[in-house]
């Protein structure tokens, strides 16, 4: 029988007020309106008839040359779907092989989505007018959900398959802890049991994640940990290891792989999650629509690549059906930069090499980033289907280091009054550089940024930056080339 939230969520009404069957006393009820009343202001009147999209939309099925396979870690020939059934459930390994246009979001999904979705298009008129830039800048705000970010909008979806497959546990890493906030969030509603390695930096730099997890009702580990042989591999080289998401997915995919009632969920990089995301991207041409808005330039963070691809993705079929030509830029951290830096060649998405090997942009499966404060950027590769879609020119990259980032999200926060995520910093410093060429050039362009997360759990890092402490970090080609030289050649 399927499980149904109907009965456990409340419904909303024409005029924003939730109703339930549960007994709701009337100061709830005041603080619901409260919260649907501001959702709805900032949607804008004209884009109140935005509905969150009843399917997700899988960009492989539009390309004119399709990504290249994954490969078996050991044969190095074409993955099957039994390969993945150790890690994955059966569902989310059809739709990571699916060349399926459209696929339909569960009811039940959909029932956990309409607690935060639509998310709000708002168009950023205080920055502008800070700016001085004839531009119009807009952001698709995500950090309205539960966990604070976008990663719910593939948690969700990733636990109910689960759920539904007789699951009864799933393992996961985390960098900043958004994914791992969001999977213990989703967990949490279909009664999984949720273990999550954290990598160290982050572990160490933002406590509240972790206790948003364990709230949630997870347990969490700092990545590299002695509770594996891929963690203790690594505390034996470096006993101070800062981590790294390849760390952390390496010792995830380990207990998975170990034992049989556990499954191994990501947050971001494989098909199936970049999917899940694109409900943002198909809200979002909607509001641009209401708005009578295209936008010229599309601008998101990049680290595996979940949240670009959630917005870019459905504006690039637009632009492959010939009705818009947006520029669209990914923005990654000098400190990681697997597009600007990195070979497209076949390489494990974790570091112990226990992955599928995919056809990506990497640094080499062995790089430890240097432990900047996006620490959900801080992944060796980039998503398959980013980088093919990079490699076919249809988006470009550049890099921008923390200081610049932090920067702007101080003249964000103090115009606009959220404070970002030290990922989406990436975009709005890109946002503010674009913006402040149009104020040169006098072009009034629209640019639509992706605002991914709130960063209420990353004071610690606006702190530094204000008392002056933050540095700038970049890389080593040295180090680089070394882990580089260490990927595998499975074809020429």
């Amino acid at each position: 029988m399927a499980l149904s939230l109907a009965n456990l969520y409340p419904k909303v009404d024409a005029y924003g007020i939730k109703y339930s069957k549960i007994k709701t006393k009337p100061s709830q009820l005041k603080l619901s309106f409260s919260y649907r009343a501001r959702a709805n202001a900032a949607l804008n009147s004209r884009s109140s008839s935005v509905e969150i999209p009843r399917q997700w939309y899988n960009l492989v099925a539009d390309l004119p040359i399709k990504p290249p396979p994954s490969l078996h870690p050991k044969t190095f020939q074409p993955i099957k779907p039994e390969d993945l059934s150790p890690l994955f459930c059966d569902e989310l390994i059809k739709q990571e092989a699916s060349v399926d246009q459209f696929i339909d979001i569960p009811e039940e999904v959909l029932d956990v989505y309409s607690l935060w979705r639509p998310t709000p298009l708002i168009r950023a008129k205080r920055l502008e007018k800070l700016l001085d830039t004839p531009a119009r800048i807009y952001y698709k705000y995500e950090g309205g959900s539960p966990a604070g970010s976008h990663k719910p909008n593939s948690a969700v979806p990733q636990a109910w398959y689960n759920k539904m497959g007789n699951v009864k546990n799933v393992v996961t890493e985390t960098g900043a802890g958004q994914w791992g906030s969001a999977l213990s969030f989703a967990c949490s509603l279909f009664g999984l049991n949720c273990e999550v390695w954290q990598v160290r930096a982050s572990f160490d730099q933002k406590p509240y994640r972790k206790m948003m997890m364990q709230t949630w009702g997870a347990k969490v580990h700092p990545s590299p940990s002695d509770l594996t042989e891929a963690g203790r591999a690594i505390l034996q080289m470096d006993p101070s290891s800062p981590g790294s998401l390849g760390i952390a997915i390496s010792e995830a995919v380990e207990v998975a792989a170990k034992n049989a009632d556990t499954k191994y969920c990501l947050g971001s990089v494989l098909n199936h999650v970049l999917l899940h995301q694109t409900v943002i991207g198909e809200e979002c041409i909607k509001q641009m629509e209401d708005f009578g808005e295209t936008p010229d330039v599309i601008i998101g963070c990049t680290g595996g690549g979940s949240n670009f691809a959630g917005l870019a993705f459905p504006f690039i079929r637009e632009k492959l059906k010939g009705k818009i030509n947006p520029l669209i830029r990914a923005v990654e951290p000098t400190a990681c930069p697997s597009l600007t830096k990195g070979v497209y060649a076949y390489d494990y998405g974790d570091t112990a090499g226990m992955t599928p090997l995919m056809k990506m942009h990497t640094l080499g499966h062995d790089f430890i980033p240097d432990p900047i404060h996006s620490g959900g950027l801080r992944y060796h590769g980039m998503a398959p289907l980013i980088s093919h879609v990079y490699e076919l020119g249809f988006m470009e990259a550049i890099s921008i280091p923390q200081i610049e980032c932090f920067q702007g999200a101080i003249q964000f926060a103090r115009s606009e009054g959220l404070i970002p995520a030290p990922e989406p910093t990436h975009a709005i410093a890109a946002t503010i550089r674009e913006a402040l060429r149009c104020k040169e050039t006098g072009e009034s362009k629209v640019i639509l940024m992706a605002m991914c997360g709130h960063g209420h759990f990353d004071l610690s890092s606006y702190d530094k930056y204000l008392q002056g402490s933050l540095v700038d970090l970049s890389f080593s080609e040295e180090k680089i080339k070394a882990s580089l030289a260490k990927i595998p050649r499975p074809v020429s």
